[in-house]
């Protein structure tokens, strides 16, 4: 069974930080890009990062460039989002995908597989 977890999201103050993490079972982990979007109410959903299946290259929405990294550990099937300096219109619920190229993906429609999300609200 294919499983995407993603944990870490929680309630913050504006300038705080989270790191959320998505932790993968089921498939090749190895063999995935995998990629955080968003979707915040009443928004359509948009991808915030994603890493290529070696961690070597990654892609950043202009929106979050500066203030979020990401990061993979291939022997733990684990990706991080490291997220600084949080802002209120970063509030959504957030979720991990993976989509089996090599290379980065941004576009949903190649991701084949989903987890459930985790949310972020940040707030004063």
């Amino acid at each position: 069974e294919v499983q995407l977890q993603a944990s870490g999201g929680g309630l913050v103050q504006p300038g705080g930080s989270l790191r959320l993490s998505c932790e993968a079972s089921g498939f090749r982990f190895g063999d995935y890009n995998i990629g955080w979007f968003r979707q915040a109410p009443g928004k359509e959903r948009e991808a915030v990062s994603c890493i290529s299946s070696s961690g070597g290259s990654a892609y950043y929405a202009d929106a979050v460039k500066g203030r979020v990294t990401i990061s993979r550990d291939n022997a733990k099937n684990t990706v991080y989002l490291q997220m600084n300096n949080l802002k209120p219109e970063d509030t959504a619920n957030y979720y991990c995908a993976g989509a089996k190229f090599h290379r980065t993906v941004i576009r949903a429609a190649l991701y084949d597989y989903w987890g459930q999300g985790t949310q972020v609200t940040v707030s004063s």
